[in-house]
């Protein structure tokens, strides 16, 4: 019997991340809030991100504990806080396709939500959170290091996604420009209300979007700081 088109995407999937996750909690890790609105008030992954973001923290904390030890409990939490941060963790994503496995609502389909580094970020923490049910903690650490691990190399190239409104304030401030500036809007029902934030410095802007203020400032500072920073992308 033929495999059903998101049979076969679990499979290709699967063979990316090297580990034989359950395929439902698979599925349900893929599975974003919009598309589990949009059909019945499904399940979605939000849940499995919950446990994801501490099975991440505690394989990378105990990675950068052994690895480096001479450094500084402040620089392990910095060095930490980049490597487990939005944009590394959605750069992670990128780098095994998995924005096309996702299932989307119709609006974050239409606005490139295969793309967008928070739906990226939380969808690789689910991953792991369905793996650490599926396989236990041991695989589960392992693929959070195999993924992980490289990041480590170069912690400075994600460092703005620690602080990006910080990072932002400090460009404007060295361009000798007014401090940033935001505008903020909304969108959406009560109970699924987007946030939409623009942020200029100088002559320069950016947008981002999220489920709160902050989280839209945040997007958009980093968005900017990428887009002025020629090493942010290299």
């Amino acid at each position: 019997m033929a495999l059903r088109t998101d049979e076969r995407a679990q499979v290709s999937l699967t063979e990316k991340l090297g580990v034989e996750i359950d395929a439902e909690l698979l599925a349900l890790a893929l599975t974003h809030r919009s598309y589990a609105y949009e059909n019945g008030g499904i399940p979605h992954n939000e849940r499995l991100e919950f446990l994801g973001d501490s099975v991440l923290g505690l394989a990378v904390t105990a990675m950068l504990y052994e690895r480096f030890p001479d450094v500084s409990e402040g620089d392990l939490a910095k060095r930490r806080a980049g490597v487990v941060s939005t944009l590394a963790l959605a750069d992670v994503a990128r780098g095994i396709g998995l924005g096309e496995y996702l299932q989307l609502g119709r609006g974050e389909e239409q606005t490139g939500g295969r793309d967008k580094d928070s739906i990226l970020a939380d969808a690789m923490e689910a991953v792991f959170g369905a793996a650490f049910l599926s396989v236990g903690r041991e695989a589960a650490d392992a693929l959070v290091l195999h993924l992980i691990t490289p990041l480590i190399e170069d912690p400075a190239r994600y460092g703005a996604a620690v602080d990006p409104k910080t990072s932002v304030q400090e460009l404007a401030a060295h361009r000798g420009v007014d401090p940033p500036s935001y505008e903020i809007t909304s969108s959406g029902p009560d109970h699924d209300r987007r946030f939409t934030a623009v942020v200029t410095v100088g002559e320069d802007r950016a947008s981002g979007s999220g489920t709160s203020k902050k989280q839209a400032e945040m997007a958009a500072a980093l968005t900017l700081w990428r887009a002025l920073n020629p090493s942010a992308g290299a």
